[in-house]
Parts: C-alpha cells; structure tokens; sequence
C-alpha cells in the first residue's frame, strides 16, 4: 500500500507510481469522486484525445460519417421547432 503526508494546507505529493498508473504529468488535473460506498477515487481528467479513440465501437455496427451526423442533428433540431 502507497501512502503520503498532508501538510498544514491540505496538499499532498503522489507517489510516483500512482502518477505513473494515471500517466500524470507536471500540471496535470485530477478530479476527486466520493461514491455511494464512502470510498474517494481519483480520475485523471487530461486524458489525450487519441486515447479516447474506438471506445465507443461496438460490433457490428458502422462508425457515422461527419455527413450522417449532419443529417441527424438537423433532424433533431427540426423536431425543436
């Protein structure tokens, strides 16, 4: 187990191999959740868009294209009117 010191104004340093696992860097911003359970969980928030990439896929189903995505939002946003 990984532990660390608060000092007198709340800051803490994370230890290196919990900013490796996050792959934190030097100004890198972190959000803190309390869940339903009481526990805190720390998530990286700077995460590179290219990490992101084929998360949403699922089998089967073909990725839009930038002119079916068009064609959808006006549909919807003609449903406002």
């Amino acid at each position: 187990m990984l532990s660390t010191t608060v000092t007198d104004t709340g800051q803490i340093t994370l230890p290196e191999e919990i900013r490796q696992h996050l792959k934190l860097v030097s100004g890198s911003r972190i959000e803190f959740v309390i869940d339903e359970d009481g526990q805190v969980k720390i998530f990286p928030l700077n995460v590179a868009v290219e990490t992101l990439s084929g998360i949403l896929h699922r089998p089967g189903i073909q990725p839009a294209s930038l002119e079916d995505m068009e064609t959808a939002i006006s549909e919807g946003a003609n449903d406002w009117a």
